[in-house]
């Protein structure tokens, strides 16, 4: 009896006046016996599947291994579904649409009468999404991630699906790729159920919330169709009804100390830089405060461990094959907090002890690593004054330390339009600003960053160019970019000030990005500056351009920082 008092979901259920005779009785129509409603425990099944989100489309066959597992503990599992967020298909960009998500996760477990909840995620936007939602009711929550697809292989040689993107103009260009070509390699990118096999945004999320501690451990790397995949979905079923009987809830695990070890985690796989952002979303929801200055205090020393596209030569199944990440964790053991609790109960010292590596060519050991430091950089300047970040493991060495002449794109409609006009006036030492392309300029804040070189140049064999914006990068490309410019351009950041012709420096290792313009003529400049009209004036996108914040913020939307918790007052009749 002490059990059932506890359970969120007997006060749906536990009455017997008119109003658990409504809830019982309408959900009898799916053949519930009785003891379905008389203390088990009420899982919710989070499912982000969508024939739209094509890394999600085998989560609905993911969630009824979930559901045995649930029952098999003794729970009531119920399945849910909420918005999903498919990268390769929406538009403009999905991460428009991430707080909208996070807010239909949030108030469906919130209305609701669940006592715990499985997220089911996979594509890049529904893991974040979810995971902010759920923080923001704070309920005992487990994380399974869909896993990468099958490593793709063309021509004899393996191919990511994500970073092969960003190869295909210049292949197109110098190599006389043909369109036989292009169809060949489409269908050998993507051969497997399942998100992006490079350490892309998918992986660097799915990889987060296992060092988090939201999964089992070994959770993350599995591919999505190893049969590997389905027993820990299964146990995760098992161990959620656990997780409910203890009141294990995400801000017990989701500590200070548990964000500063997937900081730490996030360097030394090579992580992609959307990271975060998400990650600074998570920690206002659950209430830990997460700068982002500290990715580069405490992971821009780091050194890169794991030997995977875009910053190696692997793929996420010979990361799986090698141990996984439980394996970079045993190597990180002095950096990290062990004592952290996680999901399955026990702390993160305790899950790594038997974690053995199969491949050193793939993880490294921490005297022998693939980079000496790998971790985010995060610089600071008259052009970011509230921050803007470079991922070093991704760029060309030479040009960390750069100066260079500013040719700028005022929108991603500029650049498409002007970029491989034979006549523009750029050579390999400029520096590519491209503007309007952050959360508010966009709106959405897409992942343009890395915008593909001009063609005269890609035909002369230049292969990389320091481009800034305030816009993101895809997790799985590369190149010396500089991203996340805070304030962006379309609210009068400095970025909007810039002009053809200025010059712009780059130190990396000094952590500075600088105009090169005098403070009186950028004072001028300013008062010269118009703001953009609003993209609209109705519905979900004229609320986010109302209430998002900056990047270094996470932006997220102001009025979602915090959690709600799960009290719900008030009935339907």
């Amino acid at each position: 009896m002490e059990k059932e008092k506890r359970l969120r979901s007997r006060d749906w259920f536990g009455g017997a006046d008119k109003m658990g005779f409504v809830h019982r009785s309408w959900l009898r129509n799916q053949g519930y016996p009785d003891d379905y409603f008389s203390g088990r425990p009420v899982i919710g099944i989070c499912n982000t599947w969508s024939d739209l989100t094509p890394c999600n489309g085998h989560l609905r066959d993911l969630a009824e291994i979930v559901r045995r597992g649930i029952l098999e503990a003794g729970g009531f599992p119920v399945e849910f579904p909420v918005m999903s967020l498919g990268e390769t298909i929406m538009r403009p960009t999905t991460m428009l649409f991430r707080n909208l998500a996070s807010m239909d996760v949030e108030e469906s477990i919130r209305a609701n009468p669940l006592d715990g909840v499985v997220l089911l995620t996979g594509c890049d936007k529904t893991t974040p999404s979810t995971v902010m939602g759920a923080c923001s009711v704070d309920l005992p929550t487990i994380v399974v991630p869909g896993g990468p697809m099958l490593s793709g292989r063309f021509r004899g040689g393996m191919i990511g699906s994500g970073s092969f993107n960003w190869m295909i103009k210049e292949k197109q260009t110098n190599e006389n790729f043909s369109a036989d070509d292009m169809h060949e390699a489409e269908i050998c990118a993507a051969r497997s159920a399942g998100h992006c096999n490079t350490m892309g945004t998918a992986s660097t999320m799915a990889t987060m919330v296992e060092a988090l501690g939201l999964t089992l451990p070994g959770f993350s790397s599995i591919p999505a169709v190893d049969s590997r995949k389905k027993v820990l979905a299964q146990l995760s079923g098992r161990r959620i009804v656990g997780m409910v009987e203890e009141d294990l809830r995400l801000s017990r695990i989701l500590t200070r100390n548990a964000f500063e070890n997937a900081i730490i985690v996030n360097a030394a796989v090579g992580g992609s830089t959307n990271l975060l952002i998400h990650m600074i979303a998570i920690a206002n929801r659950i209430g830990v405060q997460v700068k982002l200055e500290d990715f580069d205090t405490m992971g821009s020393k780091i050194p890169l461990l794991v030997n995977l596209m875009p910053s190696g030569k692997y793929l996420m199944e010979d990361f799986f094959y090698a141990g996984g990440l439980p394996v970079v964790l045993k190597e990180l053991e002095g950096f990290l907090h062990k004592d952290v609790i996680t999901a399955n109960g026990k702390s993160l010292i305790e899950n790594i002890a038997g974690a053995q590596c199969y491949n050193r060519d793939v993880i490294a050991t921490l005297d022998k690593p693939f980079q000496a430091e790998a971790g985010i950089a995060v610089l600071k300047g008259n052009l970011c004054q509230n921050g803007a970040v470079i991922k070093p493991s991704a760029a060309t060495p030479k040009l960390m330390k750069h100066r260079g002449r500013a040719v700028v794109f005022e929108s991603m409609e500029d650049y498409h339009m002007r970029i491989d006009l034979p006549d523009l006036d750029i050579d390999e030492s400029c520096v590519i600003v491209l503007k309007s392309v952050g959360p508010k300029g966009y709106p959405g804040m897409p992942e343009v960053g890395n915008v593909d070189l001009p063609a005269k140049l890609l035909r002369k064999g230049v292969k990389d160019m320091v481009r800034i914006s305030d816009g993101r990068m895809s997790g799985t490309a590369y190149g010396t970019v500089v991203l996340h410019i805070s304030p962006e351009s379309a609210i009068g950041g400095t970025l909007a000030l810039v002009h053809d012709g200025d010059m712009i420096e780059l130190d990396v290792e000094k952590r500075r990005l600088h105009l090169d313009v005098p403070d009186d003529e950028i004072r001028r400049r300013r008062a010269a500056w118009q703001p953009p009209k609003p993209a609209t004036e109705r519905g979900y996108v004229r609320l986010y351009l109302d209430h998002v914040q900056q990047a270094d913020k996470g932006a997220d939307l102001d009025i979602l920082v915090g959690k709600s918790g799960s009290e719900v007052k008030g009935d339907l009749h």
